[in-house]
């Protein structure tokens, strides 16, 4: 069985909006409660064991993720509008601007592709400002401190809304509790800091502040903050992020123009092969890394019926109605692993 509690969401405007061609949903949260506080309980079908003799291993797998892309989609129809606070990811606003394919159409949920073209090139970042707070420059990464520097700008200066928006990468809400004692957060950064397996740390013995160290190549990067001698945690909410901003980037308007594969990978790599989401203790290359055409064509998806369950240690599924180039919706389940730098999609079920 799966228990999802909802909490009504709160939240306020964020920027104005982009104007036709560029969806974004806003990323502020609404003065007013999202929906009615209450407690869903569904009811998930898993599918029995295959026998390994009879069909293989392979097959095996496959069979139990079908059953469990069964059982999220008849949780997603019993979730309704799901009213996905915890998360706090753009479009859980019921109030918020409407995104759509066309102009002029009614507000609604579904977040839809307006244009079949590449979505809009990244803009240039602006230069480090003068009064940037000091941030503590990582021996062997001198592109750190200046990524960490704008951040920090927008840390001491900007309102929420700005970091949700520029901390794109991030679940809203999970920026909005990160970021609530924000001179904790520059007082770590102002120390030096350390480079250790591909992530950059800085503390005061209070605060710690990580950031993968891929991440300070695009100039800018928001850090993970965590109480001294915590890991950071990525949880269920991050899961249903990396999944929106990877449906959002399908349907042709990533949440940031920047977001791309090639620079922030969503999918799991297929080498090392870690992919073992039954637990059989024989991982293999995750299957969309070797098949990224899974998902097909969308023109859009359902933000507000986003809803995600946890499997095995380490794995994540998360359910989503999405509506294909032939105009049909239906539920599709996204299994996701969990690594130090959060969730990657390894598979995609229908």
């Amino acid at each position: 069985m799966m228990t999802g509690s909802v909490r009504p969401a709160r939240a306020r405007r964020g920027p104005p909006d982009p104007g036709p061609g560029v969806v974004r949903p806003d990323p502020g949260l609404s003065t007013e409660p999202l929906c009615t506080a209450r407690k869903v309980i569904v009811e998930v079908e898993r599918a029995r064991p295959v026998p390994l003799r009879r069909i293989g291993r392979e097959t095996a797998r496959r069979a139990s993720v079908r059953g469990l892309a069964v059982g999220l989609a008849v949780s997603g129809v019993l979730l309704g509008t799901g009213c996905d606070s915890v998360s706090g990811i753009p479009g859980d606003d019921a109030g918020s601007p409407s995104v759509q394919a066309s102009d002029g159409d009614a507000p609604g949920t579904e977040q839809r592709a307006t244009s079949a073209g590449a979505p809009p090139s990244a803009p240039a970042l602006p230069p480090v400002p003068a009064d940037a707070p000091a941030v503590g420059a990582v021996p062997g990464v001198p592109d750190a401190a200046p990524a960490l520097q704008r951040f920090a700008a927008d840390l001491r200066s900007a309102d929420i809304a700005t970091l949700q928006n520029t901390c794109w990468t991030i679940p809203p809400l999970t920026v909005q509790t990160m970021y609530t004692d924000r001179d904790a957060v520059l007082n770590a950064l102002a120390q030096p800091g350390t480079a250790v397996d591909g992530t950059l740390t800085w503390t005061d013995g209070i605060t710690t502040v990580t950031v993968d160290e891929h991440r300070v190549a695009a100039g800018y990067a928001c850090g993970r903050v965590s109480p001294v001698g915590v890991e950071p945690v990525y949880d269920a909410a991050d899961a249903r992020h990396t999944v929106r901003r990877y449906l959002a980037r399908s349907a042709g308007q990533p949440l940031d123009p920047a977001d791309l594969e090639e620079q922030y990978p969503l999918v799991c790599a297929a080498a090392p092969a870690t992919w073992d989401p039954e637990g059989t203790g024989a991982p293999v290359a995750a299957p969309l890394a070797e098949n990224p055409g899974t998902l097909g064509t969308i023109t859009g998806f359902t933000d507000q019926q986003i809803s995600s369950q946890p499997l095995t240690a380490g794995y994540m599924a998360v359910a989503v109605p999405v509506t294909n180039a032939s105009g049909i919706t239906q539920n599709r389940t996204f299994l996701l692993e969990q690594g130090d730098g959060g969730y990657c999609i390894g598979d995609i079920s229908s």
